[in-house]
């Protein structure tokens, strides 16, 4: 072998030598040809690189309007369908999510998507659900949260069953894997522990059966102060904005969903700049634990400060300016000492500034609308006015309301305002059904109680002025309806919410005009520190707490505490005081012995009782005509009641408004009722008390009057006046509108 390698190494380095120079040249390009390819196959690859960079701009801007084409032309043809339609599913109870749900529905149609909106009710889950995970369509979940934290009664059964199957092994926690879902909650963050709980509920739930979430959780809050863009609807609309900017981006086939790597359901991981971040804490209210966190729906707040971030979520680097810049400005304004209050955020450590300029108003352009439709006369940004039914009738000469026959009012004189068109109930038998706002403390800009009561006297005015003329209308009634002797403040709201309310009281007695101010009896500091009222109420709508939170629906926490505590407050009141009860047939009405014990907690110089009045059919209640007792049954249940009370009689009634009055005795003089007021000698009384600095007081028994006979109880007019005439309404909408 030694031999053999020998000769062949001779006989190549001579045939070498025999080569001349460029054959050697040639002969060595040969054998290093395989470096020759790679170095031309890198210079190829680096080319064709650069190429495709700097046509990808031109690409894009050529390109991608025609994808939206081609996606809405896809029907027939035999494109790759990437997403098939949308299906909007709604659980409402007053008709805010319901409408959303149509709204949302023609946007995505205007897209050329298929889109359905479906009432959860009638939807069976356990069918049909788990067929959206192979049909290729998105399905959206609009969801509203109703008392303590529960669905609304159309989607109680969707949510119990969905509670169900994401911790029933026999469905597995991969039940939902390929359904595409995003969901946005309706809630009130007043209700503190409960706001947006359906929503976020539904989010979890659906991730925890591989559910894949194609953006994050929107939140919308009926609380203008908290709302995140001033309102529900403004929640909405900017949520909206971004679900349809995801919905084309899906339609595009681009790779853009949630990871649902996160066991609280609140994050996504892999959003880009128009989903991104996502969830902020609604400002929490003072004493509360840290809510919920909330999808952040547009990317620039007006304020300056970019919407917080949940921590622990991904920042991206462009928004990293932003968030320093925003931390800055906030910094400076809290050490350039303007009188701004600023609030430490639990959240990545952002500040939340506030301060008077800043507050929102309470009356929305949607809640303005609404209210204006209803007849209301609106004052500023928080108060309003409305032309009582009753007025209408006594400038007609067809009889007044049950405060004319009980305390001698004269109704055409009487003008129903409110300084605070909020409210802390939302009781189930509201006139308004729950239109109003509603709050536990004042949030909002506040108007001076001087222009309040400048334009509600203007724009009663003007509302009487329009019955001139008017077939039936006592010209001199009419000439008296002009001059406001009576102001009831029980329009709609929690009057005494208002912050200037005794200035607004002492401006009305300036005037001459009485006072008659209801509450709703959760504001106890308040009602001790109330100047001297005409009249002052306190609403009873039920004598035990559960009762009590089933009609009200109060937003405190500590309702009950605060209910008793109202009452006990009213009882040191000197002047005229009232519980109103309100009977709701099969709610309230078997309660006897326990209304006797808060009569006896707060001594009320009288009680006024009348049946629920029915204002129609409300998503907002599920009150019935069922619901509203008889006359007879109201006279049953004030007779007994009265049997039970030694210092208490029935003094009084008005059988139009299926309303009785239980006088103290102490207003029965020589056995005569004294229940009526005179509202001259009040005038003098107050204006005395004004001018001692407090030190003169005065109590009810100086400023009663004596009550006609045909407005006692037993009388044959039942409380209607005889000088009028009593008018009967036949196959007619029934205004129920009245103090």
């Amino acid at each position: 072998m030694l031999c053999i390698s020998s000769v062949s190494a001779l006989e190549t380095e001579g045939s070498q030598n025999a080569l001349s120079p460029g054959e050697s040249y040639l002969l060595s390009v040969w054998h290093h040809r395989l470096y020759l390819y790679s170095a031309a196959a890198l210079l190829f690859g680096v080319w064709f690189l650069l190429k495709v960079a700097l046509n990808k701009k031109s690409f894009s801007k050529d390109v991608g309007p025609l994808v939206s084409k081609a996606v809405r032309r896809s029907e027939g043809s035999d494109a790759v369908v990437h997403l098939s339609g949308v299906k909007v599913f709604y659980g409402s109870q007053t008709g805010t999510a319901k409408g959303f749900a149509k709204e949302l529905s023609e946007e995505v149609k205007t897209l050329g998507i298929p889109a359905e909106v479906i009432d959860i009710k009638d939807y069976d889950p356990d069918d049909r659900l788990s067929n959206e995970c192979t049909n290729m369509s998105v399905c959206v979940f609009l969801v509203a949260t109703y008392t303590d934290g529960t669905p609304t009664v159309n989607a109680e059964w969707f949510c119990k069953w969905l509670e169900e199957a994401s911790t029933d092994f026999r469905y597995g926690k991969t039940y939902l894997k390929g359904l595409r879902y995003a969901v946005f909650g309706l809630g009130n963050s007043v209700y503190v522990g409960h706001y947006n709980t359906v929503g976020t509920n539904v989010d979890k739930w659906l991730w925890m059966l591989s559910g894949m979430r194609i953006m994050t959780r929107g939140e919308g809050d009926c609380n203008v102060v908290k709302s995140r863009h001033g309102s529900i609807q403004a929640d909405f609309l900017a949520w909206k904005v971004k679900f349809l900017t995801r919905l084309q981006a899906l339609a595009k086939r681009e790779k853009k969903s949630c990871s649902g790597n996160s066991t609280s359901g609140s994050s996504c991981q892999n959003m880009k700049k128009e989903q991104e971040g996502d969830e902020a804490a609604p400002v929490p209210q003072d004493n509360s634990s840290e809510e919920d966190l909330m999808e952040s729906s547009s990317d620039e707040e007006g304020s300056g400060l970019q919407d917080e971030k949940t921590s622990g979520s991904v920042v991206d680097m462009e928004d990293l300016g932003n968030i320093m810049n925003s931390v800055k400005r906030a910094k400076s304004k809290e050490e350039g000492g303007d009188g701004l209050m600023v609030k430490l955020s639990k959240v990545n450590g952002l500040k939340k500034i506030e301060d008077e300029a800043e507050r929102r108003e309470m009356i929305t352009p949607a809640l303005r609308e609404a209210l204006t439709k209803q007849g209301y006369k609106l004052i500023g940004s928080h108060s309003g006015v409305k032309l009582c039914r009753w007025t209408k009738s006594m400038l007609r000469g067809r009889g007044g309301c049950y405060k004319h026959t009980f305390y001698g009012i004269e109704s055409h004189r009487c003008m129903e305002a409110t300084p605070s068109l909020a409210c802390a109930n939302k009781c189930v038998f509201c006139w308004r059904h729950n239109t109003n706002p509603v709050g536990t403390e004042w949030r909002w800009k506040m108007d001076p109680a001087e222009k309040i009561l400048e334009e509600a006297l203007e724009k009663h005015q003007t509302m009487i002025r329009q019955f001139r003329g008017v077939p039936g209308v006592k010209p001199e009634r009419y000439e008296e309806g002009l001059a406001v002797k009576h102001c009831a403040l029980s329009l709609v709201g929690e009057p005494i919410m208002y912050p200037e309310i005794n200035t607004f009281i002492r401006l009305l007695h300036t005037h001459h005009i009485s006072s008659f101010l209801v509450t709703n009896a959760q504001f106890p500091e308040e009602i001790r520190s109330l100047v001297p009222v005409t009249q002052l109420y306190v609403s009873v709508d039920a004598s035990t707490k559960d009762s009590l939170k089933k009609i009200d629906r109060p937003l405190f926490k500590d309702f009950w505490s605060r209910f008793l505590d109202s009452l006990r407050a009213l009882g040191e009141k000197r002047q005229r005081t009232v519980y109103r009860l309100t009977l709701v047939k099969a709610w309230n009405v078997e309660e006897m012995q326990a209304y006797s014990e808060l009569i006896s907690l707060g001594q009320p110089d009288f009680i006024e009782v009348k049946g629920v009045t029915f204002c129609g059919d409300s998503p907002a209640s599920t009150l019935t005509m069922a619901n509203v007792p008889w006359h007879q049954e109201v006279v049953t249940f004030v007779q007994e009641l009265a049997d039970m009370l030694p210092q208490y009689e029935i003094a009084c009634e008005h059988e139009h408004s299926n309303c009785l009055l239980i006088a103290h005795t102490k207003f029965k003089v020589e056995g005569e009722w004294w229940t009526w007021i005179h509202y001259e000698r009040f005038q003098e009384l107050v204006q005395a008390q004004e001018e001692s600095g407090g030190q003169q007081g005065f109590s009810a028994l100086d400023y009663m009057a004596k009550t006609p006979s045909w407005a006692l109880f037993g009388a044959t007019e039942q409380g209607f006046e005889p000088v009028d005439t009593r008018f009967h309404r036949r196959n007619k909408t029934k205004d129920i509108s009245g103090c």
